[in-house]
């Protein structure tokens, strides 16, 4: 005789976390639990209450487990709000790998919220957000992402920063971006890879 299946039971941690109040400020508290699955609960729940963003922020920059920490950026990108944007921005400040890497792709999907902060961002004293700023641009998608990466081969003063926003040009540039292109050779005109990357960049346009 076939044994008949078992339905699959619920892990009662799970069950327990999603068995709490689940108010606004009972779900801020549910932030602070020793319980990973607790706590990835409550951030999930948070992103039908606005207002959240700086609880989930402060969570952030403590958070050790990857999959809360994953929760808690989709649940900011659901938000959208000032506060939450600008914890985004702060992210790629961090020291950490993850946080900055995180911060990146959920800023990608946020064109409107995004893009007004983009050219500061792209003149950042920092030459590390600013190449951050550039990876953001590779999938933001917003009219004047061309515009941008001009402006950033025409003035930026690291070949790094630079240098990756010829990357992008390569895949997205137009006619528009030929002379700037060509200016930036001879700003660079002894590293070899400039020199590679933007003939590669000129070759693309000029068949495309």
């Amino acid at each position: 005789m076939a044994l008949l299946k078992k339905p699959p039971v619920e892990a009662p941690l799970a069950t327990e976390a999603r068995s709490q109040p689940r108010t606004g400020p009972d779900l801020i508290v549910a932030l602070g639990s020793d319980d990973a699955t607790a706590r990835r609960w409550a951030a999930r729940d948070l992103a039908g209450h606005p207002g959240a963003s700086e609880a989930l922020l402060h969570r952030l920059a403590q958070e050790e487990d990857p999959s809360v920490r994953q929760v808690i950026f989709t649940t900011l990108a659901k938000l959208r709000d000032p506060i939450a944007v600008a914890g985004l921005v702060s992210c790629l400040r961090s020291e950490v790998p993850a946080l900055r890497n995180e911060a990146v792709e959920i800023m990608q999907g946020l064109p409107a919220e995004v893009a007004p902060l983009m050219e500061g961002l792209l003149a950042d004293p920092d030459p590390d957000v600013r190449i951050l700023a550039v990876n953001i641009l590779e999938s933001l998608r917003h009219p004047l992402v061309e515009t941008w990466l001009i402006r950033v081969i025409e003035t930026d003063p690291h070949i790094n920063v630079c240098g990756s926003a010829l990357d992008l040009l390569s895949e997205v540039g137009s006619p528009q971006a030929v002379a700037a292109i060509g200016h930036l050779k001879e700003r660079f005109a002894d590293q070899p890879y400039i020199q590679f990357t933007a003939d590669l960049a000129l070759a693309r346009i000029g068949r495309a």
